[in-house]
């Protein structure tokens, strides 16, 4: 399990989060199998596929999958087997995923009624200005670093996954309340956090976890009663810039989409923008 992962990240280069996830489905399967997995055949994954599933979404059930085509892929490089027992199976058919989008106005309500009169305060408007700002992944946002913030220039250099840099614009409303948020910053608990904008108030690195709970009650207090991640933000910064024009190619470069298929999901304006739109470009309007 420790080469697997360690193909995983180092060879395949994938976030620490796919490695994480796709090492534990792997060690499941293993436990479920109860035998050497070089031996297994595509009924037993099948089989594995089918208690899994009672208790997981499609796109879950596609994730598994995933992981374990990847965890024999695996096994091939190493000759351990000589076929994919996977190949054999169908992933689950997932239909189009359409995210929850906050409005401009909702977005606006949230960081707006977010008081700036304590230390976390200011940290959490900070950080729902760079989620909405800049439609970054929870965990850049988290991981954004202080050398890696250009003021004058108005960008931001992010490390997203697979440890694949890009450059995002970040606008005056994100780099105020950042740089708000960094006069009251505390002291970092250690010096590997000294470089880190968004620390907890102890001084530690601000995790994923207490990102999403922020998130989740800042929106309740503006009266928000949608369900909501820091994801949503990211999807809500990419649909109203498609919305108001933006290139979908540029919004890829910013998302940091390997595929410009993933990106045209935000294509989904409502109907009432593209109706005006071809009514207006249309040569027999």
């Amino acid at each position: 399990m420790d080469l697997f992962s360690y193909h995983l990240s180092i060879e395949r280069q994938l976030s620490p989060n796919t490695v994480a996830s796709y090492s534990a489905e792997a060690l499941s399967f293993q436990e479920f199998l109860g035998t050497n997995p070089s031996a297994c055949s595509s009924e037993d994954v099948s089989e594995y596929l089918k208690q899994r599933s009672a208790k997981l979404s499609k796109r879950s059930q596609a994730h598994v999958l995933s992981a374990l085509r990847s965890y024999f892929d695996f096994l091939i490089l190493e000759g351990e087997r000589k076929d994919n027992p996977c190949d054999k199976l169908d992933a689950p058919k997932l239909g189009r995923y359409l995210p929850a989008v906050l409005s401009v106005e909702e977005v606006t309500a949230i960081i707006e009624g977010v008081p700036c009169n304590k230390p976390g305060d200011l940290r959490d408007r900070a950080l729902l200005e760079v989620l909405y700002g800049c439609g970054l992944r929870v965990s850049e946002a988290c991981g954004l670093q202080i050398s890696h913030l250009y003021r004058k220039e108005g960008f931001v250099r992010i490390v997203g996954k697979g440890n694949k840099e890009r450059l995002v614009p970040i606008g005056t409303p994100a780099i105020e309340a950042i740089d708000a948020w960094l006069s009251v910053r505390p002291e970092p608990s250690s010096p590997e956090f000294s470089d880190l904008i968004f620390l907890n108030l102890r001084g530690g690195r601000l995790s994923r976890v207490s990102a999403f709970k922020m998130v989740k009650d800042r929106a309740l207090q503006a009266g928000i009663r949608k369900e909501i991640s820091p994801h949503t933000f990211r999807h809500s910064f990419a649909t109203h810039m498609v919305e108001n024009g933006a290139d979908l190619r540029i919004v890829q470069e910013m998302l940091g989409h390997e595929s410009i298929l993933t990106t045209e999901i935000y294509t989904h304006i409502d109907s009432s923008t593209w109706q005006k739109e071809v009514l207006k470009h249309h040569p027999r309007r």
